[in-house]
């Protein structure tokens, strides 16, 4: 139950930032990881609920992915009172880490006017399943992998060695 809804949540704050940032060309937000990494969603979502803050053409043109982050964190930490929760060179990668965009955007969600429409949240819906993996279960895989050849390892000397040996290496690996 709390994984489904942890999903309807994802779906309505996708679609708050979606119908939020919908009149900005630059801007196309499908997830909480990658869309959120050049900085423009950020400043885009400030910027449509608060124009008066920035001059969105100027953070578009003359700003690095970076320096366009630390601008909206800099807005929204003076301006809404929301913490400088997130470091701009962690969110300025190819995949930043979900938890933290979900963090920083519910603090947005929750003082800036929420108003979510039933398209826009159909729209979320539409919207494609990536096959990619991500980054967490990328590093799980990458566990599960390591942990398997350690045991396949450790069966080979299991079966090869006297015993002390392998009482040796038990030791050691439980070490690790």
């Amino acid at each position: 139950m709390a994984g489904l809804q942890q999903t309807n949540s994802e779906k309505i704050l996708l679609s708050w930032v979606r119908q939020s940032t919908r009149n900005y060309p630059q801007v196309n937000v499908i997830n909480f990881t990658s869309s959120w990494s050049d900085g423009l969603a950020f400043n885009a979502l400030l910027h449509s609920h608060r124009p008066e803050l920035l001059d969105w053409n100027t953070v578009v043109s003359q700003q690095s992915p970076v320096q366009r982050l630390d601008h909206a964190f800099n807005i929204a930490r003076q301006h809404l009172g929301i913490e400088k929760l997130l470091d701009p060179e962690d969110v300025a990668t190819a995949c930043p880490d979900k938890k933290s965009i979900l963090m920083y955007v519910t603090s947005l969600f929750q003082v800036l006017p929420q108003q979510v429409t039933m398209e826009a949240i159909r729209e979320v819906e539409m919207l494609p399943r990536h096959s990619r993996v991500t980054r967490e279960e990328h590093i799980q895989v990458h566990h599960q992998h390591h942990f398997s050849q350690e045991v396949s390892c450790f069966a080979f000397l299991l079966s090869s060695c006297s015993s002390k040996v392998v009482v040796s290496l038990a030791y050691a690996l439980s070490l690790m």
